[in-house]
């Protein structure tokens, strides 16, 4: 049996290409004779730059940043050469940087986000993507301009910081600073998501409670971005609100659109199509997948989804592995199976994350188990 896996990360605890050779180790032992093949995958969230930099010959640059607080990191992001980089959110500005007690939507930043790009164009390259998922902000790429030397004003001329809660308060955008470099740069943006940046389904509503954001400070933040994008069709003439994808990594997406004249491409199509998943697929009996969580999001732009059809296009059954498992989540199409790893509830999430690599190697145990019980149902 031959078993490509293209799996996401889990989130903080276990890489895609880790997952792959824990699959590697384990599968002989339920099915003699097995043939792992790694396709680690990603959606433009955490990861990301460290598959490309794999699959297209790259490599990682290790950089000083500022976390989502203000707070002194080391991030990187990718150089795959001929003057491109690949900046993934998460990186420095990603939820994983935080405790769950420092999850404040509305304080948090996307500079440190500005400074890896910074360092990119310092690098020569003119040819960045950015990877958007992951984020712990909801200042709309505020921050990553104010690293790029834009500033924004409120109504008194003073300078703001660039955080979630200061949207509201944004009546100029001064571009007068803008490093030059942008404008001569092409941006890729790649999306794990298709949410736009406000409204019931936006940046706010859906992805603020998980990054510390009470329903006063949705309704807050969600208020300041609507101002903001405002401020944006004022200035530039662009209408950033409604675009699939502006929602993406706390509104960086509409920031993208409006200050880098990016497009946004859903990113685990783009990452499929970098690292070869289809043509891997062509000769596979089964594909595993997986991500963190599975739930209503997964539908949107996420891995587990995108390599789903991508088996079902090309006939090979398709077993999500995850670590944990929304019952109300909709059901994808050309995913057979999902095995979740966190099967007691009662042990709680601090213990999955602890035991993520032993939880996954039994998960992966019965998911092949499964598969080889029918295929001798099936003989």
């Amino acid at each position: 049996m031959r078993i490509v896996v293209a799996s996401d990360s889990f989130k903080g605890t276990l890489s895609s290409v880790r997952i792959a050779r824990l699959v590697a180790e384990e599968a002989p032992g339920v099915i003699p004779g097995a043939e792992v093949v790694a396709v680690p995958m990603a959606d433009g969230g955490e990861g990301t730059s460290e598959v490309l930099a794999s699959a297209c010959g790259g490599r990682l640059r290790e950089v000083d940043a500022l976390d989502p607080l203000g707070r002194p990191v080391r991030a990187s992001y990718a150089l795959l050469g001929s003057g491109r980089a690949v900046v993934e959110v998460a990186a420095a500005s990603g939820l994983p940087l935080l405790a769950p007690e420092e999850r404040r939507a509305g304080r948090t930043t996307s500079f440190g986000t500005g400074q890896l790009i910074l360092d990119a164009l310092d690098q020569g390259c003119r040819s960045i993507t950015l990877a958007l998922g992951g984020s712990a902000t909801n200042d709309c790429g505020t921050g990553v301009l104010r690293a790029l030397g834009a500033r924004f004003l409120d109504v008194a001329g003073d300078e703001l910081q660039g955080t979630g809660d200061e949207l509201g308060s944004i009546s100029r955008i001064d571009l007068s600073g803008l490093d030059e470099r942008v404008g001569q740069t092409e941006f890729r943006v790649m999306c794990d998501v298709d949410n736009p940046l406000t409204g019931p389904d936006g940046a706010t509503a859906v992805y603020g409670p998980q990054k510390g954001a009470s329903p006063e400070d949705v309704a807050r933040i969600d208020a300041g971005m609507r101002r903001f994008a405002a401020a944006i069709r004022d200035q530039l003439g662009i209408d950033v609100e409604g675009i699939p994808g502006s929602g993406a990594a706390g509104g960086i997406g509409a920031c993208c659109v409006a200050f880098f004249s990016a497009a946004l491409v859903p990113g685990v199509e783009q990452v499929a199509s970098l690292v070869g998943l289809g043509d891997r697929l062509a000769t596979a009996d089964l594909c595993i997948t997986g991500e963190g969580r599975l739930d209503a999001q997964s539908v949107r732009g996420k891995v587990v989804a995108g390599v789903a059809q991508a088996c079902a296009r090309a006939g090979v059954p398709c077993v999500a592995i995850t670590g944990a498992l929304d019952l109300e989540a909709p059901e994808l199409p050309g995913l057979a199976a999902v095995v979740p790893t966190a099967v007691d509830s009662d042990l709680g999430l601090a213990h999955a994350l602890e035991h993520a690599e032993e939880l996954y190697r039994l998960a992966v145990r019965r998911a092949l188990a499964l598969v080889s019980l029918g295929a001798s149902l099936r003989a």
